[in-house]
């Protein structure tokens, strides 16, 4: 079964885009549900999601909103991804329990250039008839005065209004960090994106985290009250693990796109690691698979969950979406070598994807000429057998594995000949205990 993704250009019609999210588990809220139905029914809709680029690349958490945007513009919908070059500078609130360290100008604009390439694989910006527009809010931000914003923004919003908003209340609560002025006041810029948005590009509605209700709010009330127009605000619910952890986090950190930050490898293994409990629901928000393609997976996995065959299914499919097809075969391959596979025809870029991965030790190229160096010497020092003594067992006992092939005689040594690639050799105990040994 493919596990492809559409091209962005592919309309979809079948079904309506808000049922299409309903199935998928993608709606948290929505301001008028009913009125957002007939509105889509009409005609085409001009939609955005704001992201500051707080980092130097998006992460997986980002993908929810930015994946519903390209739902949307495969059903014939006008997609914006708003880039926060105003309101990054600030720092937002919504699910925040401390402020957040201040950008430089200059960092903000590095990160909003390194993130308009990912958003590239995300969104179709080449498409006819309904193509993706990027936009920084820096752009009409940063041309309005403080004293014009406070007459034509502020006037609108009163005091009780904004304090009654969830993402101010709970730091106004907190008595040890509070909420600053500066941050107190990011619902009212990003009203205005919205305001900006509606005017200048008929934009009538916002999606975003179900963190980002009031900021959304904030936005309808403005263009309410400036523009005399109804437009709407719909929430992506915030995912979280089965176990109740935090989805996207790792012990690594946070799970990125950019592959200096988080390997492919590494990327590919995260979905494949997904708790069995979530893996349905994962290809239903992070793929687009159909329902037909998901309920086959989830009838086997239900029937044999050890296979894991839905789980491969969504770590190629999200890989492939980030990093390409060539970059998740190499991802694919490094797996399958770190599970026992054979390195018959890997490549050597494949192989690299292991390095940093698992455990690496160094070593003379002058003890591999002529006869080598005995094995057992090698396996201590790696790391894998304490002493050459238990290396000879580990060995007679069938447990070790030079390049994942099986080692039947503790006599055998390490020479030049077993290089890979001129440079490496791979050692394995058991099942998962793998050394890179390099020459140096």
């Amino acid at each position: 079964m493919s596990v492809g993704n559409p091209a962005p250009a592919v309309i979809l019609r079948r079904v309506s885009i808000l049922d299409e999210l309903q199935w998928r588990g993608l709606i948290a809220d929505c301001t008028d549900l009913p009125a957002l139905t007939q509105r889509l029914a009409d005609a085409p809709i001009t939609l955005y999601c704001g992201f500051d680029p707080t980092a130097e690349s998006l992460h997986v958490g980002n993908l929810v909103p930015l994946l519903a945007l390209r739902r949307f513009q495969l059903f014939g919908h006008h997609p914006i991804a708003v880039a926060g070059g105003a309101t990054g500078l600030i720092g937002d609130p919504s699910g925040k329990s401390r402020e957040r360290q201040l950008l430089a100008p200059e960092d903000l604009a590095r990160n909003i250039a390194a993130v308009k390439q990912q958003l590239s694989r995300l969104l179709d910006f080449e498409s006819r008839t309904n193509p993706a527009r990027l936009l920084d809010n820096a752009s009409w931000t940063a041309r309005v005065s403080y004293l014009d914003f406070l007459r034509e923004v502020g006037k609108h919003f009163s005091l009780g209004q904004m304090l009654a908003k969830e993402s101010v209340r709970t730091r106004m609560e907190d008595r040890e960090s509070g909420i600053s002025y500066t941050e107190f006041s990011y619902m009212l810029l990003q009203a205005y994106d919205f305001f900006v948005l509606c005017r200048d590009y008929g934009c009538e509605l916002q999606i975003g985290g179900s963190d980002q209700w009031g900021n959304i709010t904030a936005g309808l009330d403005l263009c309410r009250k400036k523009l005399g127009k109804t437009v709407f605000g719909l929430t992506l619910p915030l995912l979280t693990n089965a176990d109740g952890s935090k989805f996207g986090k790792t012990e690594a950190g946070a799970v990125w796109l950019d592959p200096s930050k988080t390997s492919v490898y590494r990327f590919y293994q995260f979905w494949i690691n997904t708790d069995d409990r979530d893996v349905i629901g994962r290809l239903k928000c992070f793929t687009f698979l159909t329902r037909e393609q998901i309920a086959e997976l989830e009838a086997k996995h239900a029937a044999n969950p050890g296979a894991r065959e839905a789980h491969r299914a969504l770590a190629r499919a999200v890989t492939e979406l980030i990093h390409g097809p060539t970059a998740t075969a190499e991802a694919v391959r490094a797996s399958e070598i770190l599970f026992g596979g054979s390195l018959d025809g890997v490549s050597e870029s494949t192989f690299n994807e292991l390095i940093g991965e698992v455990p690496t030790r160094q070593i003379e190229k002058t003890r591999l000429e002529g006869g080598g160096v005995p094995l057992v010497e090698v396996l201590v020092h790696a790391g894998l057998c304490p002493s050459k003594g238990q290396a000879r067992k580990d060995i007679e006992g069938g447990g070790i594995y030079l390049n994942n092939q099986r080692v039947a005689s503790p006599q055998r040594a390490v020479t030049l000949n077993d290089l890979l690639f001129g440079r490496h050799v791979l050692l394995r105990k058991g099942k998962k205990n793998y050394v890179v040994v390099t020459i140096k």
